[in-house]
């Protein structure tokens, strides 16, 4: 030992030269091959991952929900009808006390609206028409909206003051290099957002900054196009056109969980809408193929599907009772169709409008749903 430490130096220098040989004998891979190799790995893990869930999968929600009475006496009419647009309605969102809603439409308006009476509170002129969401903050003071001019753009309200004209913004969101798809309010200080520039962002409106971005190696590889926020704010789920939904964790920025519709195929079908399940404890996605999955956070899968067996194109939009029982999905083709969420069953079509139903929504309070549609209008069911 004496030795060793009186010679430290030759020592390291017999240890190098050993340590070199060993790594000539080794076969020199280049780049390309060790990505190839890598990627192999990859899916080879996919595989057995995908199959070990397969084993574990002893039943499913059809099965376990059979002595559930099935629904036999359903009544969901159109109430109220909302025109004013002049062009098609692309989103909308319900206030917290259920009264109000806020929609949006390619006429370049954001219009704020008392679902009981149908009068109009604001109208608000948008910079451009190319507007994809829309969003009303908790407190009922804020909305915002956003779209293809790359900002999120909030505006200030007085309450219910009947047909007020809002000119100015009060603040505008500019980080993201592509769309506004998405943009939801987590409370009145603090929203979040998705763009077609694979984030999304959380936002400290008081001075606009960035708090977080979501993106980054376990991120999305395509455009996010939906986000939804947990009611604690301390999580949210998004969806993208990579194919997959995925879970957040809020403080940590961190992606927690991944879902995708089809795990060992690399050319999975945008996903266009998601939704968390009341409980908290699933979500609802729906894609381009016009597909609907609830997915369950616990089982770390899909629970059932909910496909149209004639082709009416991709889910625009979807939303759940307050009870969870009841699925509404808006679909390219054809109007909004209400979903048995245990059954799987279809219950009814909601056909009064004479165009797609682009945006839904249900009132907090469970008592309405809202649907938005290319025909300009927007229609209240009860």
């Amino acid at each position: 030992a004496a030795a060793r430490r009186s010679t430290g130096g030759e020592w390291q220098g017999i240890d190098e030269t050993l340590r070199e040989k060993c790594i000539d004998r080794r076969p020199q891979m280049s780049f390309q091959e060790q990505l190839v190799a890598a990627r192999a790995r990859c899916e080879k893990l996919k595989k057995e991952l995908e199959a070990h869930k397969r084993e574990r999968r002893d039943t499913n929600l059809r099965e376990e929900s059979g002595a559930v009475p099935d629904i036999h006496r359903f009544r969901l009419d159109s109430r109220r009808h909302l025109r004013d647009h002049a062009s098609k309605v692309y989103a909308l969102h319900w206030s917290q006390d259920s009264r109000n809603l806020c929609s949006a439409s390619q006429d370049g308006r954001l219009i704020v609206w008392n679902a009981l009476t149908t009068y109009k509170i604001a109208t608000i002129p948008l910079r451009s028409v190319w507007v994809m969401t829309c969003a009303y903050s908790p407190g009922g003071t804020l909305v915002a909206c956003g779209g293809l001019d790359n900002h999120c753009t909030i505006f200030k309200i007085k309450g219910n003051a009947r047909d007020t004209q809002v000119q100015k913004p009060s603040r505008e969101l500019s980080h993201h290099t592509g769309y506004i798809s998405c943009c939801r309010f987590c409370t009145d200080q603090y929203m979040l957002t998705s763009s077609g520039d694979m984030s999304c962002i959380l936002w400290d409106l008081e001075d606009g900054k960035v708090l977080t971005k979501y993106a980054g190696p376990r991120g999305h590889c395509g455009d996010v196009m939906c986000v939804s926020v947990d009611k604690e704010a301390t999580a949210f789920v998004s969806g993208s056109c990579d194919g997959s939904c995925k879970l957040w964790d809020i403080r940590s920025g961190e992606c927690s969980r991944t879902f995708k519709n089809s795990p060992l195929d690399p050319n999975s079908l945008d996903i266009n809408t998601i939704q968390y399940f009341p409980s908290y404890g699933a979500f609802g996605s729906g894609d381009d193929k016009g597909n609907c999955r609830l997915w369950d956070l616990r089982a770390d899968g899909p629970l059932m599907e909910y496909s149209l067996m004639d082709d009416r194109g991709g889910v625009t939009s979807i939303a759940f009772s307050k009870s969870g029982r009841l699925l509404f999905a808006g679909y390219d083709e054809h109007p909004a169709v209400v979903w048995d969420v245990l059954k799987g069953d279809m219950l009814k079509n909601l056909d009064k409008h004479t165009d797609r139903a682009s945006a839904l929504a249900t009132a907090p309070d469970g008592f309405a749903l809202a649907t938005g549609s290319w025909d300009y209008s927007i229609r209240i069911w009860a």
